[in-house]
């Protein structure tokens, strides 16, 4: 078994289930957390790692998401409104969306930086697939196998597998993206969206996510 490079595997694991734990409370409610609007430009400011865009680049209505891999709430949001929000809003160009990495723990780092290594074109795709089987890898005994039998699912290898996950330059890129949304942008939880620059902490239904959207959509 190889060791990633920011710890050893026994303390991947610990911090592991102890963050499965942290992400498993709840998040704040998203009528509370309107607590910031964030200028555009500083939002969209060139980061560590290229941001993977899906959406016009000129529509309307920019939705910036922060989540982690391992985060249950995102998995919900991917599973239950972000369907929505893809056939409404960004596939008619009404929208522009991208999801930033902010891994809360060492098994996030490691999905997000495997989404990276699969390419950019298979990036988002492989987001897709981890939210989707979150189950049968972010909460079992042996994650790293879990998450192995996820990815294989995409044509890679154990080799390239192990590579990815011991690539020190990925890995910083990967915790300073969650460093810069940490400090800049006063990040905490996941998920956290950027509307426009308006800031929105937790889990939207498509209810919730639709009436977000409304005031930047009228015509």
């Amino acid at each position: 078994m190889f060791s990633l490079p920011f710890q050893t595997r026994r303390r991947f694991l610990k911090t592991a289930v102890a963050a499965a734990v942290l992400v498993a409370a709840p998040l704040a409610a998203i009528g509370g957390a309107l607590a910031q609007t964030v200028p555009t430009a500083e939002l969209m400011a060139p980061g560590p790692l290229p941001d993977m865009w899906m959406g016009k680049a000129d529509a309307p209505v920019t939705v910036i998401e922060y989540a982690s891999m391992t985060c249950p709430h995102c998995a919900d949001f991917h599973k239950d409104t972000y369907p929505g929000l893809k056939s409404k809003y960004i596939d008619t160009g009404k929208v522009r969306f991208v999801l930033r990495e902010f891994p809360l723990d060492p098994l996030a780092t490691a999905g997000f930086m495997l989404a990276r290594c699969i390419g950019a074109d298979k990036r988002n795709a492989m987001i897709d697939l981890l939210f989707d089987q979150q189950k049968n890898w972010a909460f079992v005994d042996k994650p790293l196998e879990g998450l192995m039998n996820v990815v294989k699912q995409t044509g890679m290898t154990k080799e390239a597998f192990d590579a990815c996950l011991k690539d020190q330059k990925l890995y910083n890129q990967v915790t300073q993206m969650r460093d810069i949304a940490s400090r800049k942008f006063d990040v905490k939880a996941t998920p956290t969206f950027f509307i426009n620059g308006k800031k929105i902490e937790g889990e939207m239904s498509p209810a919730e996510m639709d009436q977000a959207l409304a005031p930047f959509l009228k015509s």
